[in-house]
């Protein structure tokens, strides 16, 4: 399979704009929460404050996995804004949640004033759906697949 047809799968979305507020909302949130992780932005720790807390829950080497799930919420934020490679960005990210809902918040329960669960699974909702659909109508995915597709 050559490059085009590669790029062709990975950017093959539905022209509906439903996607666009999940791209839009989510992509904001995983930006933000990545810049916590990675420039202590908007209260957040930063890489060595992270990587510390990361270390003490058992997820080491902790400022690997800082830079790792930083770097995964914050470019996959903007990623999802843009709506570029929505598909493995969307994947990416829910595997993320993943990750925090089983290291972290699962023993808390359901509920988001107990630090439970329940913000993470709606996250992995919503990029399970991108995931499904891909970036929608307004999405650089979609201006890929249009002109690879022309050719």
């Amino acid at each position: 399979m050559n490059i085009t047809n590669s790029i062709l799968k990975m950017t093959k979305t539905e022209q509906s704009l439903s996607t666009l507020p999940l791209r839009l909302i989510a992509g904001i949130i995983f930006t933000a929460h990545g810049a916590q992780k990675l420039f202590a932005w908007f209260g957040g720790y930063g890489l060595e404050g992270t990587g510390q807390w990361m270390d003490s829950i058992g997820l080491s080497p902790g400022f690997i996995m800082a830079l790792l799930a930083g770097s995964a919420e914050f470019f996959g934020g903007l990623l999802l804004i843009i709506g570029f490679l929505t598909r493995p960005t969307s994947f990416v990210l829910a595997i993320t949640m993943v990750v925090a809902i089983f290291s972290v918040h699962l023993n808390n329960g359901l509920f988001m004033s107990n630090n439970g669960y329940e913000f993470g699974l709606a996250l992995i909702a919503i990029t399970t759906a991108l995931l499904i659909q891909g970036g929608g109508r307004y999405s650089v995915d979609s201006i890929l697949f249009q002109k690879l597709a022309s050719k």
